[in-house]
Formats: structure tokens, C-alpha cells, sequence
């Protein structure tokens, strides 16, 4: 067995202890034989995935994620990191998702690209990005495992008490039930790119607002029944 890939459960995900100095397409290959020799005890488990060891890019990231998924049934429902109380925030903003669902809700993995739409009948939770002039849309809630920078619409059947959530939030466009989210705030395309910090828009005082996930905020969200 190689130690240069070590893998390590903790309270609701696995955390993946990567070898600092090897090189990366190597460790992609170590990566994938790791994950299919486990394959059978990650057979369609839903977990939380962290990454430790080495810095990781985010294109790195993304490309140890899907040697991973291509490599085993494992379910990965979210990337957390060393915030503890982010991680767990977010984390339940999925297991509301999972709640107001009979079944766990519906799985989307992949980025969606300009010109492409996602259109569920349900909650969605989306692993990856959504991309400028990409659009997803969904008739209750919508959780984003990576960056909202295209168009998002939850609630669209018109019911308002929906939410949407994402690791990274700068969408073109964002609407829930009846109401379109106003951005006052002009950003600089050329600005220095700020900490990602998990955020949810949703309903309050007749208007759609943005703010950090936070337990007290996930709380006050309405539950289907």
C-alpha cells in the first residue's frame, strides 16, 4: 500500500492526507488506484470530502473530486475545509434540502457551461459550478457544491420559502418564487478574488436577500411538509 494517499473517516465525510512533494499527475494516478481498492466500502455512500497535506488549486481540486467519483460510488456532497463551523453550516443547508424531500432529492454532477440549462421538478444539489450563461432552475431549493456565477431560480412554481445556497455566490442573475434579487454592489472584474464564504439567498421583508450561511439563518427557513 502507498502512503503517499492515506484516507481518514471523521464525523460524516472522510478526510484524503495527500503526499506534500509528489508530483500532482502522479498522485492523480495514486488517488484513483486508493479509491478503487475502497471502492466497495464507499459503494453509494454520501459523504463530506476533505483534503489535507498539500495546497491545492482549484482546478486541482477538481480533478482529484472526479478521479475520485470515476474511481468508486462514492456520492461527494460537499469539499470542507478547516472552518469547522462553516463546514457544518453548510452541510446542513443539504440536509434541509435532503428533509423537505420524500427520497434524498436529486444529484447533479458537473459544471453547467454557457448556454446550458438544469430544470428540476425538485430540490437539486449541484456538484460543481454554474457558470456565466448557464442557468439552473428548480421548483424548491437549489445547493451548490462550488461557485454560482450564472442564473439561478428556486421556487418555480411561484411558492415563495425557498432558498438557494452556494460555496461561492456572484450570479448573473438570482430569483426566488416571484421575487428577483437586486444587487446594489458593483464588482471589479479585475478585483482581488475575496475568501470563498458559503452563502444563501432567501426571503426576508419582501425581498431577496444574500448573507453567510449561519445556523441561526438555516433555523428560521420554513420546512415543507
Amino acid at each position: 500500500m502507498s502512503s503517499s494517499v492515506i484516507i481518514k473517516s471523521f464525523q460524516n465525510g472522510i478526510s484524503v492526507i495527500l503526499d506534500h512533494d509528489m508530483d500532482f499527475s502522479r498522485l492523480l494516478e495514486e488517488v484513483g488506484m486508493k479509491f478503487r481498492e475502497s471502492g466497495p466500502f464507499f459503494k453509494d455512500a454520501k459523504m463530506a470530502l476533505s483534503f489535507e497535506g498539500r495546497s491545492l488549486s482549484t482546478e486541482e481540486e477538481k480533478q482529484l473530486i472526479r478521479t475520485i467519483t470515476e474511481n468508486c460510488g462514492l456520492h461527494i456532497v460537499c469539499l470542507v475545509g478547516k472552518d469547522e463551523e462553516t463546514n457544518q453550516t453548510f452541510l446542513k443547508a443539504i440536509e434541509k434540502v435532503n428533509h423537505k424531500e420524500k427520497s434524498s432529492g436529486q444529484f447533479y454532477r458537473g459544471n453547467l457551461t454557457r448556454g446550458e440549462t438544469l430544470e428540476m421538478d425538485s430540490s437539486i444539489v449541484i456538484i460543481g459550478d454554474v457558470n456565466p450563461g448557464a442557468e439552473v432552475i428548480a421548483k424548491k431549493d437549489i445547493v451548490i457544491i462550488g461557485g454560482l456565477y450564472g442564473e439561478a431560480y428556486a421556487g418555480a412554481d411561484g411558492e415563495s420559502g425557498h432558498f438557494i445556497a452556494a460555496l461561492e455566490m456572484s450570479p448573473e442573475n438570482l430569483k426566488i418564487g416571484d421575487l428577483t434579487y437586486k444587487n446594489d454592489t458593483k464588482q471589479s472584474k479585475w478585483s482581488i478574488r475575496p475568501k470563498m464564504q458559503p452563502k444563501i439567498a432567501c426571503e426576508k421583508g419582501g425581498k431577496v436577500v444574500i448573507e453567510p450561511v449561519t445556523k441561526e439563518l438555516l433555523n428560521m427557513l420554513p420546512n415543507s411538509r
